[in-house]
């Protein structure tokens, strides 16, 4: 009796403190929430600032009565929680539908949720929370006449745990077998929930890491204080249970063998549009079990049923670069998707199969190759033991000379090779025009500069750049009109270039730690608005007012735990040399004998002053909102190039920098799905022009 009511206490106690522990956070937690709403209500000019965004409405119009928290989208939170339960529940719906309405009728206060995709109606009841509370007073009753009635269960207690004592003595030895047995079946089980609790958690936060830590100190200490209880009040069960698990460790060998007829010990499992199909065991890593995303491009696009291939490309240097594809082996029409700074062909795929310009040109029939620009944290090179500062040098001139030549050449070659027989594969004659296939080029911010790059240097070195149309969604290249920011950047950069090379050679977060706590970080920022509201003003404050979603595009896979794009010092230091001289300009190398050995030249090659070598139809698209890279940079490429004589096209969007790949925007993909088709209609006017002319001298 006295167990009981230690048991009980601690019970209380326990969750007690676990409730003052959880609430005392949650209610530091709201007050950062509610002084970052109010530090936003009074920046000048910025409270508007995530106006638009999803989740982070700060001036919410008039509406009319709203559904509670916890039925947000009309569906319940339980519901939400029972949608990312990846289980089976035929055997619930068929339950439901066996139940007749008067046995609902049974239930005073049944209630009927509402269905979410993946799951039926279900019925639950609030009499389950009136019967708790019954069978608790009835607990407390019983507990307080057992306690009346101490000295009769002593009195005849006595004989009865002697008789139970002998009687158990004959019957344990027939039972030791079967507990092994059972033990082994329940360590299967026990791995299978630990499969499936993993395959159905939610990435985690810092904040919610922090919840669940403290929750499992509170579980250990009170544990350990109930078996210290338990062993003061009841010393000879302590002491028997002691004996009994020192005898069933030395007889057991000490493994457990699961048993083969168990179809509970293997999991197997299968990647949807993978090339090898075949059903494996799903291994234990860091990232899940510290529960963090690390998916890559390959995992997205294979989670969403479309085919992949991924070919690894090595640049003259050495650099090993990965080019990812969308295959359509027998398509004729083909598009590069490269990326800009801090990023990764991730960007392509990120919003799914609805605002993904990779799977939307995929869609429209086209082969689709998704480029990575050197500049990882694994640093990717055929010389595994490079050092960082090794890794780390080089500029915009290695992009559009090193990196996009070995990819646009493998895609050649992939492409030549699956289109055209053996016999003339092996022989490619070096020309845009004879080539099986047409391919188009998307590029993005720093794409767009290195894809201008490759084009004119292929140019000038008498080489195709077997590119049809190429598609510029704020390209770099001009900079000389930006934000204040960035001409602290500029300065810094050539100022302290001596200083900073070697003690900084590449810009990204180092240590596996630090990149754990950037992508918990993101989820803390989305979880609380005002805090992410804020983080996001900031942002904005730094890059001249740009209202891209930063902060959600923090929270992306590629920026992961295990690898993530970062830029080198020289990229930037190219960029500030552009901004300063106020031309496209190749990176300069300091001295006229460097410049010399490179370009012939005692000074960089001007980019600008060769638009006129451009061959291909150019599409410039500007970003209204664009604080990065401003509109007015994007027109002085268009009049650049044309006053050079290039085919070239300007058009304007309400966009941020960030806005041309990370939000599902249905007006750019029909723009620049437009533009890519112009590419068909004048292939299929040259034929048609080929066959009249065939016809008129026949």
């Amino acid at each position: 009796m006295m167990q009981r009511l230690v048991d009980n206490f601690l019970a209380v106690t326990k969750e007690s403190v676990k409730t003052i522990t959880y609430e005392s956070l949650s209610n530091i937690l709201r007050l950062i929430n509610g002084l970052s709403a109010v530090l936003l209500s009074i920046l000048p000019g910025k409270a508007n600032i995530l106006e638009g965004i999803h989740g982070w409405e700060l001036r919410p119009k008039v509406r009319g009565p709203r559904l509670p928290r916890w039925m947000e989208n009309r569906v319940s939170s339980f519901n939400h929680f029972v949608h990312e339960l990846s289980v089976d529940f035929d055997s619930i719906s068929s339950s439901v539908e066996r139940s007749s309405e008067d046995d609902i009728d049974d239930y005073d206060d049944a209630y009927i949720y509402p269905a979410s995709p993946l799951t039926p109606n279900i019925i639950f009841s609030r009499a389950t929370s009136f019967a708790k509370r019954e069978r608790n007073r009835r607990h407390w009753i019983i507990s307080i006449i057992m306690f009346l009635l101490i000295p009769a269960r002593i009195m005849f207690g006595i004989p009865f745990y002697l008789c139970k004592r002998i009687f158990n003595r004959g019957v344990r030895s027939h039972t030791a077998n079967y507990h092994r047995r059972v033990s082994s079946s329940n360590a299967a089980k026990k791995a299978l929930d630990h499969v499936v609790q993993r395959a159905t958690d939610r990435r985690r936060g810092i904040i919610e890491d922090l919840h669940l830590g403290i929750e499992i100190v509170i579980e250990t200490i009170f544990d350990v204080i109930h078996y210290a209880t338990r062993c003061l009040l009841s010393p000879l069960d302590s002491l028997r249970m002691l004996l009994r698990c020192s005898s069933s460790s030395s007889s057991s060998s000490g493994t457990l063998e699961i048993p083969s007829n168990n179809s509970d010990a293997i999991v197997p499992t299968a990647t949807l549009a993978d090339s090898d199909p075949t059903p494996t065991q799903k291994k234990t890593n860091l990232s899940s079990t510290l529960n963090t995303d690390a998916r890559t491009c390959r995992d997205v696009i294979t989670e969403l049923g479309y085919p992949y291939e991924a070919i690894n490309v090595v640049t003259s240097d050495g650099y090993v670069l990965l080019l990812e594809r969308i295959p359509r082996r027998d398509s004729k029409k083909a598009v590069y998707l490269q990326h800009g700074v801090f990023d990764s062909s991730m960007c392509w795929v990120s919003n799914g199969i609805v605002g993904s310009p990779a799977f939307a040109a995929f869609d429209h029939g086209y082969d689709v190759f998704l480029g990575n620009f050197r500049g990882l944290v694994s640093r990717e090179h055929v010389n595994k033991n490079i050092s960082s500062r090794q890794y780390w040098r080089y500029s915009i001139n290695e992009h559009g000379t090193q990196d996009l030549p070995a990819l646009i050449e493998k895609i050649n070659e992939v492409k030549t090779s699956e289109l055209k027989p053996s016999s003339q594969a092996t022989k490619p004659k070096e020309s845009n025009t004879n080539q099986p296939y047409k391919l188009c080029a998307i590029c993005h911010s720093l794409g767009g500069a290195a894809i201008l790059m490759y084009i004119i240097t292929r140019r000038l070195e008498n080489k195709p750049h077997r590119l049809s149309r190429s598609i510029m969604l704020s390209p770099a290249g001009f900079h000389h009109d930006s934000p204040f920011f960035f001409t602290v950047i500029e300065y810094s950069c050539l100022w302290l270039a001596p200083i900073l090379a070697p003690i900084c050679p590449g810009l990204y977060i180092p240590t596996r730690f630090f990149r754990m706590l950037v992508n918990k970080l993101a989820r803390d920022l989305q979880n609380y608005p005002a805090v992410g509201g804020l983080v996001q003003t900031i942002m904005s404050y730094v890059v001249g007012g740009d209202s891209s979603n930063w902060v959600g595009v923090m929270g992306l896979p590629h920026y992961n735990m295990n690898d993530m794009p970062g830029v080198s010092f020289g990229v930037a230091r190219h960029l500030a040399q552009i901004k300063h001289a106020k031309r496209f300009m190749m990176f300069d190398y300091g001295s006229r004998e460097a410049n010399m050995s490179v370009y012939g030249s005692p000074e960089p090659t001007d980019l600008g002053a060769r638009y006129d070598l451009i061959d291909v139809p150019i599409d410039l698209v500007a970003g209204m909102k664009d604080k990065v890279i401003l509109p007015s940079m994007i027109r002085k490429h268009y009049r650049t190039m044309k006053d050079g004589g290039v085919n070239a096209s300007y058009k304007e969007f309400e966009y941020a920098h960030l806005d041309f790949t990370f939000s599902h925007r249905e007006e750019l993909l029909e723009y620049v799905m437009s533009r890519l088709l112009l590419v068909d209609s004048k292939h299929r006017s040259l034929k048609l022009k080929r066959k009249d002319e065939i016809l008129s001298v026949k």
